[in-house]
């Protein structure tokens, strides 16, 4: 198993065990056949557990497996904070407590504000007393370093970086993700400021090995080197030194040692030019289906009406090229739980963002059509449920 170093030396390894996707069985988390898992990636080196809060029954299973084993001290627990549930200094303490209580421990090494949006949510928190609390927990050893998840574009994942002294963050990041969520330039503004990074969904929930295009298929089984997609996924994050910890929520055994295998030879500068075209090639062929010619460079913004371009067009195009239900997830993800919304349906027409795009795009025309197709009745319905719970 590879190492690398977080902001205090602490060696994590290269792969990290995403508790999100237990292996289940009529309806319940399998304990037997998740504990095996997690033993075996633990016997493999493995050293890092990333949780949460809302993922259901996780955090308990996973702190009955580390107790029964005798295996607390050789693992790093990473779980989060739901703010969006917290509106209260005593909810804090009730909430942190229960998750002590649910992993069976005194201490959480590496806690996450999970999805934290924005500056704005961020200074609600503060508000609330957040940064002294944390201060408190860090001083007792209750929570050994302080982070945040992410979802949404550059510009404000570098706002939150600026925020507060954080210890680390996690951002979804993958080959299609090079240019649109934190992307590339966050994960490198993340490294200028000495801030490791952990990366989850580097397959996009599977869909990198799932639910690629025939031509994709092609292009990796006619490559002179051959791995699976999985493999060749989880190589082009860590050829990149800026790369911390690769999360994968594995729920076999099968998962569990094909990463394992591929974490310990998966060398940082590894990948050449030749494969780094070839990842390209895959890239063109993904993006054949594309509605949006947009490589998430951020030149469209600040919008004056705070739509979130860059996101809407991921989400539009990851609508096309993977289903109605992913694109509207991660619209949702864009656009909802913040106090100001990032929908397209905030865009008045001013063309302001048409003036600096390199591509040209028509951005009016095609936040419009976004709009048609992401904010339906679902997705309505949902907003005002999460307009609901930000006023709350």
């Amino acid at each position: 198993m590879q190492y690398r170093s977080d902001k205090y030396g602490n060696h994590l390894s290269a792969l990290g065990f995403g508790c999100m996707r237990f292996p289940m069985k009529l309806g319940h988390i399998d304990i037997e056949e998740t504990e095996r898992e997690i033993m075996a990636a633990i016997e493999g080196g493995v050293n890092y557990f990333d949780t949460a809060y809302i993922y259901g029954g996780s955090e308990a299973a996973l702190g009955e497996i580390l107790e029964r084993n005798g295996a607390r001290d050789r693992v790093y627990i990473a779980t989060k904070l739901p703010h969006y549930l917290i509106k209260s200094r005593e909810g804090l303490e009730k909430l942190f407590s229960e998750e002590l209580r649910r992993l069976r421990t005194d201490h959480v090494d590496y806690y996450l504000m999970h999805m934290l949006t924005d500056t704005d949510t961020w200074a609600r928190l503060c508000a609330l007393g957040i940064e002294e609390w944390l201060a408190e927990k860090q001083s007792s050893g209750a929570i050994r370093q302080v982070g945040f998840s992410y979802h949404g574009n550059s510009d404000m994942f570098c706002r939150l970086l600026d925020a507060y002294d954080w210890d680390f963050c996690q951002i979804q990041y993958n080959y299609m993700d090079e240019h649109s969520q934190a992307g590339r330039r966050g994960l490198h503004y993340a490294a200028e400021k000495g801030i490791p990074v952990v990366i989850m969904e580097p397959l996009r929930g599977g869909k990198l090995v799932k639910r690629l295009p025939e031509e994709a298929r092609r292009i990796f089984a006619e490559y002179k080197t051959q791995y699976t997609p999985a493999q060749w996924a989880f190589r082009w994050l860590w050829n990149q030194p800026e790369v911390t910890v690769v999360l994968s929520g594995m729920n076999s055994m099968e998962m569990v040692r094909e990463n394992m295998a591929t974490a310990c030879d998966a060398q940082v500068g590894a990948l050449g030019a030749e494969e780094e075209e070839m990842l390209r090639r895959v890239v063109r062929a993904i993006n054949a289906r594309m509605k949006v010619g947009c490589t998430g460079c951020g030149y469209c913004m600040p919008c004056p009406k705070n739509v979130d371009i860059p996101g809407t067009f991921a989400a539009y195009n990851r609508r096309y090229q993977e289903g109605k239900f992913w694109g509207l997830v991660d619209y949702a993800m864009c656009t909802m739980l913040r106090k100001n919304s990032t929908a397209a349906s905030n865009c008045v027409g001013c063309g302001k963002c048409e003036q600096h795009c390199p591509q040209g795009i028509p951005i009016r025309e095609k936040l419009r059509e976004a709009q048609g197709e992401l904010e339906g009745p679902v997705y309505k319905t949902a907003r005002k449920i999460a307009g609901k719970i930000v006023k709350f």
